[in-house]
């Protein structure tokens, strides 16, 4: 018998490859449709991370008052991207970026992070207030970048059904467009496109007075184009907000990203302050470092332990984990602690009730976790009660206290108008970084977003320590044998490759991020011995 095996007919499945390029093709997209990429979780919280500091950035600018795209504006934000490292960013929202291979790559990042953060500020209207604003912040940003040849093709590429007007139009009426477009010379308004549409599409222009209005229609430049295509892109993130606010029930199925993304907004994005690695502070200087390069929160938390000789586990969390970033070893800050509060109680109540909160900290007990000093949205967010002396004294502090309080320090009534301005908006942070100007005499107000970062700024304005830079050569750190569970970075700081540095505060403040969102759902204290 025999068997002949019959072929069948094969059909080659041609894949489609589609190049980067050609799926990102402009530094100015849409985020009309979402992307198809597979990343892996690792990328998928940098990426989520990375944006935020790319949002906070402009929220900065703006709480600053700097009006938007100006040249102040545009210099405090370039130089804060590249203070994050977000340079590439910088890239795309210049005139001369996106055409190195580098650059679309970051298109790419830019795309994908933009939908990551629609999954996670699609959960209340605050939070998409607050997202819909910066989005629109950065796409304006990267539109003023564009080339009149550019600002073409991005209207034929998404269907905008304008054109500039030929020669022989614009003629018809260049005088009111010599009137109207304020700011420019003759010639320069010469070499603008102008682009005729009904008026009712740019009201916000008609509104200032920006453009030339004839017969029902609106001349504008292409500057002032972002009116019409900006209303687009906002009309495309919150229908995609609401999209994604469907998608959260089935996002939240894996629990690595939903624990992520409702951690997200309130997550630290700065440096790591976990382990000093500048120098070691003894606890005798604390009383003088107190006055000198404390933050209000921080100097206050002293105060209260040297007055009352206790304080609560809020206020021993914040103040105690503050002090372990400036650089207090583990054993002076249980001489520190055993010495205050043994004025109250008997050496072996500290040891039962106490000891074991300050070894958890510093990751020698119970979950081995080298925990992470408290930034300024945790400190903010927390809500202090009576008797506690934790929290933000701007936030928490009614008016007239919190002057009272600035006033024993030593400030001038005009110093503290300054301050309680921006107090009074909300603006905690800036009013801080106020703060730290004027007792610092210092030129610069600095941004200040944790405050180990203030204490850090603070010393290195005193000549205490040394600011890393990104420069060709940084100063290098001396050994510290007393700090254990990291390795030497000493070959990090020299003259030997200064980049290396860079790359690793970037990872770093990726994984700081990271263990805030997972310290956030793993605490494991013994709640039993927390006193209230």
């Amino acid at each position: 018998m025999e068997f002949h095996l019959k072929k069948r007919p094969r059909h080659e499945v041609k894949v489609e490859v589609v190049s980067l390029e050609t799926k990102y093709p402009s530094n100015v997209m849409l985020y009309h449709y979402p992307p198809t990429d597979d990343i892996h979780i690792e990328e998928f919280e940098e990426l989520a991370l990375e944006r935020l500091r790319l949002l906070r950035i402009l929220e900065r600018a703006s709480t600053k008052n700097l009006r938007m795209l100006s040249d102040e504006w545009k210099e405090y934000v370039g130089a804060e991207l590249t203070r994050e490292g977000l340079r590439s960013y910088l890239r795309l929202c210049s005139p001369a970026g996106g055409k190195h291979d580098s650059d679309i790559q970051t298109r790419r990042r830019d795309y994908i992070s933009h939908f990551i953060l629609r999954l996670a500020y699609c959960r209340s209207e605050e939070l998409t207030r607050w997202f819909v604003a910066r989005e629109m912040e950065l796409f304006r940003y990267k539109f003023s970048a564009l080339s009149s040849s550019e600002v073409k093709q991005f209207l034929d590429d998404n269907n905008f059904d304008i054109h500039p007007l030929t020669e022989a139009q614009k003629d018809e009426v260049k005088d009111g467009l010599y009137e109207s477009t304020a700011g420019q010379s003759v010639a320069k308004i010469e070499l603008l496109d102008f682009y005729k549409v009904p008026f009712t599409q740019v009201l916000d222009l008609v509104r200032g007075r920006r453009c030339y209005l004839k017969a029902g229609f609106a001349y504008v430049n292409t500057h002032d184009l972002v009116s019409i295509v900006g209303t687009r892109q906002q009309e495309e993130i919150e229908q995609g907000l609401v999209a994604a606010n469907g998608l959260v029930e089935e996002v939240e199925g894996d629990e690595r990203i939903s624990r992520m993304l409702k951690a997200l907004h309130n997550s630290y994005t700065g440096k790591d302050y976990t382990v000093c690695r500048d120098a070691a502070v003894p606890i005798e200087s604390l009383d003088q470092l107190s006055k000198t390069s404390m933050p209000l929160c921080m100097r206050m938390c002293h105060e209260h332990i040297r007055a009352q000789h206790h304080v609560k586990h809020g206020g021993r969390m914040q103040y105690g984990l503050f002090l372990k970033g400036i650089g207090v070893t583990l054993e002076d800050s249980l001489r520190f602690w055993r010495e205050e509060f043994t004025k109250k109680m008997d050496a072996d109540k500290f040891a039962r009730s106490y000891e074991y909160n300050i070894y958890h900290n510093y990751g020698k007990k119970g979950s081995m976790v080298n925990y992470t000093p408290y930034s300024c949205a945790k400190i903010i967010k927390d809500m202090a009660a009576p008797g506690d002396c934790h929290g933000c004294p701007y936030k928490s502090m009614d008016p007239s206290s919190l002057k009272s309080k600035l006033t024993s320090y030593g400030l001038s009534p005009s110093a503290i108008d300054e301050v309680m301005y921006f107090v009074s908006r909300g603006h905690y942070q800036i009013g801080c970084g106020k703060y730290f100007q004027l007792t610092h005499n210092s030129s610069v107000e600095p941004t200040i977003n944790h405050p180990n970062n203030y204490f850090e700024e603070s010393q290195i304005l005193m000549g205490n320590r040394q600011k890393r830079t990104n420069g060709p050569a940084a100063p290098k750190a001396r050994a510290r044998p007393d700090i254990k569970g990291h390795g030497d970075r000493s070959m990090l700081m020299g003259q030997d490759d200064d980049e290396l540095w860079r790359i690793a505060e970037t990872q770093e403040r990726i994984l700081q991020s990271q263990k805030d969102i997972s310290e956030a759902f793993n605490d494991d204290l013994d709640l039993t011995e927390i006193e209230y």
